[in-house]
C-alpha cells in the first residue's frame, strides 16, 4: 500500500473491524455507523484516493471490485430482494476517507433520492 489511510489501518488490523470478506485485492467489513440492516464497506487494498482518481490501469481492478461486491451481496442474503451500491466522490459527494470504497446497503426497502 502506497499511502496510509484509515482503511489501510483497518486492512492491516491496526484498527479493529468486523471482517466480512478478504482476498488478495479487497477487504470488506461492517460499517460502524450502519444506514441499513446490511451496511458493508468494500475497499480495494490498492489505495486509490477517489473513484475519479482511477486510471486505465485500474480497469481490471474496478471490474473485479463490482464482481466482488456482487459476491458479498449474495453471501449476505440481500442479492435476491435488492440492494444498493454507493461510491461517494469528493467532499460534496460525501466522501470522508480518501481511499476508494463502496457501500453495500440492503436488508430493507431503500428510499430515493438518497440524500
Amino acid at each position: 500500500m502506497s499511502s496510509e489511510t484509515l482503511f489501510t489501518k483497518i486492512i492491516s488490523g491496526e484498527i479493529p473491524s468486523e471482517k466480512v470478506y478478504e482476498d488478495d485485492e479487497f477487504y470488506a467489513f461492517q460499517d460502524i455507523n450502519p444506514a441499513a440492516p446490511v451496511h458493508v464497506l468494500l475497499v480495494p487494498k490498492k489505495v486509490i484516493p477517489a473513484i475519479a482518481d482511477a486510471t486505465a490501469e485500474d480497469e481490471g481492478l474496478l471490474g473485479r471490485f463490482i464482481l466482488t461486491a456482487n459476491k458479498i451481496a449474495k453471501e449476505l442474503g440481500i442479492a435476491e430482494a435488492g440492494f444498493r451500491y454507493v461510491i461517494n466522490n469528493g467532499e460534496q459527494g460525501g466522501q470522508t476517507v480518501a481511499h476508494l470504497h463502496l457501500h453495500i446497503l440492503g436488508g430493507r426497502s431503500l428510499e430515493w433520492p438518497p440524500g
